[in-house]
């Protein structure tokens, strides 16, 4: 197919106004547009050597910016500019591919997605469509998100940004150009100054917020847009120009090269790769080196059809993956790019460009009715996903069976037994009173033993409740979402030091008060050791991946430490019970997805990775217990055995995510404790 990249007639670089004024048709733009996507798709699909690829965003909000303003403040200058006009191009650019992947997303999360993936899937549908897909992904970056290389429509944040500031964009030239058309510049620039200054302070406050919202990013929408009010004057002579565009090629390749998850973005650092985009549209450079790439006919027409690129190739990946079970392969990874041009050629040629234009055989009015039919449509699918759990009846009866073991919890996990992160769940008062939810028999008195820790007490208090309910021992559950039995130990996130703090003295206080003689300490321990969970928590786990060792255990083993002392200085024994293997995705989907794909369900990791991991706390473990003359209780050789680790026993998973046992499971274990209860039985 011999395929011309010549400029369509509406190429998103041609505004036409009201009064018939033209913005000329710059193909360099088209070029910089593909200078910018390229490396958006090779950073996502894990392409070595394009690290900082997410810059290419970045990239494209200076053009937008830029282009935006140029067409509004050329509209108003001539008193044709109409905001219903503009939303009408606006709607005619944005939502026929959007939708178009919306509904290809949808059938593609029916047909394979579990059901808590589906019900983000469908918050996220719901906000995509009503453009607020970053303030929904802000919102889920919490304990409890799925990753983020499991959401398909992940990248419409960009989108959301993009359309919320052209909201407020085209009011504020029209009041700017009525009160002070000579202090547009000006304005702009005040407001650029104070967006940075914010999302920089962000930063450091609250990163997702930095990276996803209006207000931390408007600056580089209008840094582009000073470039359309000349507020810097352009060079005329050519080899300067050709300079700058060159400079500013390298600049944006520097970042993608150079930059990396671990880069601290966006604040300062996406100032180099705006500033690239800034040079290269202000040199507006034909003839020089830079200016010959950029309007090459390939990169002009990789940026025609760049935005269709953008919005399918994310979705091929993360449901490549899903059809793959695993990370793509570098052969795969590769094969992401011709696959999502071709597809966003048939999307810019049969689904952009019929809407888009003067001469689009689709009127005004049935756009506006159609936008509002979809939207409704999408909000509505979104809304009957989620009412209905992830619509779960659409999978095959054994592999609903299998995902069940999600909420396989019992009530030591939920509130009122167990406190979340919401604090919902006995307050400090009710703890220092021992008003708890019981373990093992209940009668009245001081209780024999406490459960205290974090959630993986919450897990493992099944297998204490069993054991003393058959020893007839009367116990009390005091459990905290994050909050290990670590006294004053810095947590992460910051937030959480103080709240649980007051937990922790709360129960200490309840030890004292209550004379409690035997107190079981459980926790995560090898999170709090090494201060990071396992590496890739989600569906897919890949063991060439070292887990995370780095030892930053000094303030764990000071606390525990102070801890024991303390607790027997009151007369109280202490069992400590080591963490369960860690699992590294979530098993009950995993599991399920396994059997979809008809592979085996052998899917934890080998238990020498698990042995690595558990080292630094099994040591720690073992060696204040044996200062203090605690006991230490061990789960792990009952899941794992000859160099492998269970992940299924009777047909269901024996975790109900990455590092929580299900309860069914967790009550198979309550013969670790039986000889420990028996033993104070016989006292």
């Amino acid at each position: 197919m011999n395929i011309r990249a010549k400029p369509p007639r509406n190429s998103l670089a041609i505004g036409v106004g009201g009064t018939g004024r033209v913005i000329s048709y710059r193909k360099d733009i088209d070029g910089l547009r593909a200078l910018a996507i390229l490396p958006v798709i090779l950073y996502h699909a894990g392409v070595p050597g394009f690290r900082g690829g997410f810059v290419g965003v970045d990239v494209f909000f200076v053009i937008s910016g830029y282009l935006m303003a140029l067409l509004i403040s050329g509209e108003i200058a001539d008193g044709g500019f109409s905001l219903l006009r503009f939303y009408e191009r606006r709607i005619r650019r944005i939502f026929p591919a959007l939708f178009a992947v919306l509904a290809a997303s949808s059938i593609a999360a029916w047909l394979l997605l579990m059901p808590a993936e589906f019900i983000y899937f469908a918050n996220s549908l719901k906000a995509a469509a009503l453009f607020t897909s970053n303030i929904q992904f802000d919102k889920e970056s919490g304990y409890f998100d799925i990753g983020a290389q499991m959401k398909p429509l992940l990248h419409t944040w960009s989108l959301a940004v993009e359309e919320q500031f052209y909201i407020l964009f085209p009011l504020l030239l029209l009041v700017l150009h009525r009160v002070a058309p000579r202090r547009i510049a000006l304005v702009l620039t005040c407001l650029l100054v104070s967006s940075f200054a914010a999302g920089t302070w962000m930063l450091f406050r609250s990163p997702p917020a930095a990276f996803y919202l209006l207000e931390f990013r408007a600056w580089e929408l209008l840094f582009g847009a000073l470039l359309a009010f000349n507020a810097v004057p352009r060079p005329k002579e050519p080899k300067i120009r050709a300079g700058l565009a060159s400079v500013g090629i390298l600049m944006i390749i520097g970042a993608v090269s150079f930059f990396s998850d671990a880069t601290l973005f966006p604040g300062p650092a996406a100032v180099l790769p705006c500033v690239g985009a800034a040079l290269i549209i202000h040199a507006r450079d034909e003839w020089g080196p830079a200016g010959r790439i950029l309007r090459s006919r390939l990169m002009v027409l990789l940026g025609l059809i760049s935005y269709s690129l953008y919005l399918w190739h994310w979705p091929i990946i993360v449901f490549g993956r899903e059809l793959a079970g695993r990370e793509l392969s570098l052969f795969q990874a590769l094969l992401v790019l011709p696959m999502s041009i071709a597809i966003a050629f048939l999307s810019w040629r049969f689904i952009e460009r019929p809407f888009r234009g003067r001469t689009s055989p689709v009127p005004r009015t049935r756009l506006f009715v159609g936008a509002v039919v979809v939207v409704v449509a999408a909000v509505s699918l979104g809304k009957f996903v989620k009412d209905n759990e992830g619509v779960p009846g659409r999978l095959p009866a054994s592999i609903q069976r299998v995902y069940a073991s999600t909420f396989d919890k019992s009530r030591f996990s939920l509130p009122p037994c167990f406190a979340d992160s919401d604090v919902e769940g006995p307050s400090a008062a009710d703890i220092r009173a021992g008003k708890l939810c019981t373990v093992g028999v209940q009668e009245e008195g001081n209780p024999l033993f406490l459960v205290w820790g974090d959630s993986h007490s919450a897990a493992m208090a099944p297998a204490i409740d069993a054991a003393a309910s058959r020893a007839g021992a009367h116990g009390l559950f005091a459990g905290h979402s994050s909050c290990p039995p670590l006294p004053g130990v810095q947590l992460t996130p910051r937030g959480s030091t103080e709240r649980c703090g007051r937990f922790n003295e709360a129960v200490r206080d309840l030890i004292q008060s209550h004379h409690i003689p035997l107190v079981f300490l459980v926790a995560y321990w090898p999170k709090y050791v090494h201060d990071s969970e396992m590496p890739n928590e989600g569906p897919f786990f890949d063991q060439s991946v070292p887990p995370p060792l780095e030892d930053r255990s000094r303030s764990v083993v000071a606390s525990l430490d102070s801890l024991m002392a303390d607790l027997e200085k009151l007369g109280t024994k202490v069992v400590l019970v080591s963490d369960v293997p860690e699992m590294g995705h979530f098993m009950p989907e995993a599991v399920a997805k396994a059997m979809m794909r008809g592979e085996p369900t052998d899917v934890a990791p080998p238990l020498n990775y698990i042995a690595k991991r558990q080292a630094l706390s099994r040591t720690i473990l073992t060696g204040l217990a044996t200062r203090y003359g605690a006991t230490v209780i061990d789960p792990l050789p009952s899941i794992c055995s000859n160099g492998r680790c269970d992940s299924v026993r009777n047909g269901l998973p024996l975790y109900k995510d990455a590092d929580h046992l299900t309860a069914t499971f967790a009550t198979e274990l309550s013969s670790l404790y039986v000889p420990l209860f028996s033993g104070w039985a016989s006292r």
